[in-house]
């Protein structure tokens, strides 16, 4: 199935029959991804008293309960609830669900001990053509990146400078394949988080950070639509499920 889409940057067409899927799924077990030091999430039957909920060991249903962190356990988008006093819902604030997207590669910066994205590189990778939303996609990309155990391992992570600047450029949806846009160990300052939020002076009321994505490398650096849907949680985050249409001028 092919649209055309009408935006002001212009009319593009996309086939909604080719999709890029770029969250990571939930699994249960410790092969899945991990971060923030909690155990791997946990699937299994509901049993109560004789009754296991699972077809293989004689019930009617499978039945299952799943005990997860969405921040550590897999793709998720969050909203400034994330770090705001007062509670906000990501499910209150991400009220559309269609973006004008541009996915970008970058070589992650070598400072210290740290590896960073700078406002440099994203500027250059953009070249003042700025979208709704922006993916980054992070080199090395390997598929290890599905199940990397990411606790006490210093992930790279956004520059506050770089992460201030996507704010004050208009982009609303940050999405990177990271576990998080701020350093692992940062004594609590979440200064990449609050950069882009613009908090607490004037928070940003419907903007997004998705972390924990995985772009495939056979998809090209370039402009996508992208349709941003999260599972229906009151909470400052929740599971997402990021997806990709490549986008052509008509």
């Amino acid at each position: 199935m092919k649209i055309q889409i009408e935006h002001p940057k212009g009319t593009f067409r996309a086939d909604l029959s080719k999709p890029v899927d770029i969250s990571l799924s939930l699994i249960n077990g410790p092969d899945n991804v991990n971060a923030w030091y909690v155990p791997p999430p946990s699937i299994i039957p509901v049993k109560d008293g004789d009754f296991t909920g699972s077809v293989a060991e004689g019930a009617s249903t499978n039945f299952n309960n799943i005990f997860f962190n969405p921040h550590a356990h897999g793709t998720h988008t969050e909203c400034v609830g994330h770090i705001s006093k007062e509670f906000r819902s990501v499910n209150r604030e991400l009220k559309t669900f269609f973006f004008l997207a541009r996915l970008v590669t970058v070589a992650p910066e070598t400072k210290g001990d740290d590896r960073v994205i700078t406002m440099e590189m994203l500027s250059s990778a953009l070249n003042e053509d700025i979208p709704e939303a922006l993916v980054i996609r992070t080199l090395p990309n390997d598929h290890s990146k599905r199940s990397r155990q990411y606790s006490h391992s210093n992930p790279p992570y956004l520059e506050e400078k770089a992460a201030k600047w996507i704010a004050e450029k208009g982009i609303e949806h940050l999405l990177v394949d990271l576990p998080s846009v701020d350093k692992e160990k940062d004594d609590g300052k979440l200064l990449a988080h609050k950069a882009f939020w613009n908090y607490p002076d004037d928070p940003r009321p419907g903007t997004t950070i998705t972390e924990f994505i995985f772009v495939p490398d056979a998809t090209e650096d370039g402009l996508y639509l992208l349709n941003l849907q999260i599972a229906s949680f009151e909470n400052d985050a929740a599971p997402s499920k990021p997806v990709l249409y490549k986008l052509a001028f008509e």
